[in-house]
């Protein structure tokens, strides 16, 4: 989402000073890439470019497409097929063995598909859901992002024999949360279709306004995640100490929680150094549907904290993460945020969190289902 979000910023300044843009997108992948399905580049006729398609072997030739697409006023779609042992041809030198599908959109500020207008309408509120972008692989036709499906709000815009096969696997897509490639036929033309999945930003809630917590906002901040620090000292929980941070609350322990959203897309960073705050904490965050919970200290701690609460289940120990982090053998506050948020990010992903040359499959076959 920050890469979205990011595109978005770009864009508007784009537009501010006059500037037409394209939109690349990583429409189709087979085979190895850098980049996945739904990774995207906003590319300004000067040739600024915003996002990422590739590892940066894309970007060079990518950036001559995107003007071809603005120059013509249409979307084209390019095939990279860096299986071929003679990549240069292509005037970069790739080597991933894959073949990346990249749709380029012309961008029309006033125009109702304009694909800004949907990645805008679907970063608006903190609710999942589904960007449709329609190609053809076999056909010349592309329709390009149609419009994003949301349950009671369905905005996708697509040739109307398409409409039934496509609601069904919106449905399956938005149950399973994961993004799927789907083919269908019309009036003897082929489309595929690119169903993403967009679950909202994390939002991390960080207890304990120390020093310790302020790599874990940077970090956080740096990945486009929403960061609330929440303490309640006033010396501490300041913007000065915590610039980058989305909020900033002085709570005390009874009114932790009052005001926040918590949903499944939540995360809370126990790590106030204060017992009493952290147990006072620790009973509101149980009863709430917070995605994850972290403590900082040993397991111990926590053991005790959950008998104190008289909360002490096996489904507590199998809902909390304390110790807090990744073992990667973190020492100062900097390693600690990042095996923090390494653990995090692998809780809401569903990953392993294992090392990736142990992983028989390929990296990334639970992102994409194909329903082709």
């Amino acid at each position: 989402m920050k890469e979205i979000s990011d595109i978005i910023r770009a864009y508007n300044q784009a537009v501010k000073v006059g500037k037409k843009s394209a939109l690349a997108t990583v429409v189709k992948v087979v085979g190895s890439s850098y980049r996945r399905p739904g990774a995207r580049m906003l590319i300004t006729e000067d040739g600024n470019l915003t996002g990422a398609i590739s590892g940066g072997c894309l970007e060079g030739d990518a950036l001559r497409k995107a003007l071809s697409a603005i120059m013509q006023g249409e979307n084209k779609l390019v095939t990279y097929d860096t299986t071929d042992e003679d990549d240069a041809k292509f005037g970069v030198q790739l080597g991933c063995n894959g073949i990346v599908h990249i749709l380029f959109e012309p961008l029309e500020e006033k125009k109702e598909s304009n694909p800004i207008l949907f990645l805008i309408a679907v970063k608006e509120k903190r609710e999942p859901a589904v960007l449709v972008t329609l190609f053809s692989i076999e056909d010349k036709i592309q329709e390009g992002t149609c419009g994003f499906y949301k349950p009671g709000n369905n905005s996708v815009n697509v040739p109307h024999g398409l409409q039934i096969e496509l609601n069904r696997d919106l449905d399956i897509v938005f149950e399973k949360m994961n993004s799927a490639i789907t083919s269908y036929k019309h009036c003897e033309q082929n489309f595929n279709a690119l169903l993403e999945y967009l679950p909202p930003v994390i939002s991390l809630v960080i207890a304990g306004a120390g020093n310790d917590a302020q790599p874990l906002a940077e970090i956080a901040n740096l990945i486009g995640w929403e960061t609330t620090i929440v303490d309640g000292r006033p010396a501490y929980a300041t913007h000065q100490r915590f610039p980058v941070a989305n909020h900033i609350l002085l709570r005390k322990p009874e009114n932790i929680l009052l005001g926040l959203e918590i949903d499944r897309y939540t995360a809370f960073v126990l790590m106030t150094h204060n017992y009493n705050y952290d147990l006072a904490l620790l009973k509101a965050l149980l009863k709430t549907n917070a995605a994850y919970i972290g403590t900082l200290g040993p397991k111990k701690k926590l053991i005790r904290m959950l008998e104190e609460l008289g909360l002490l289940t096996e489904e507590n120990l199998a809902r909390i993460y304390g110790p807090i982090g990744l073992d990667i053998g973190a020492e100062t506050a900097e390693d600690i945020a990042v095996s923090i948020i390494a653990e995090v990010k692998a809780v809401f992903s569903g990953a392993s969190a294992k090392f990736l040359k142990d992983k028989q499959s390929p990296i990334h076959v639970h992102e994409l289902g194909a329903h082709e």
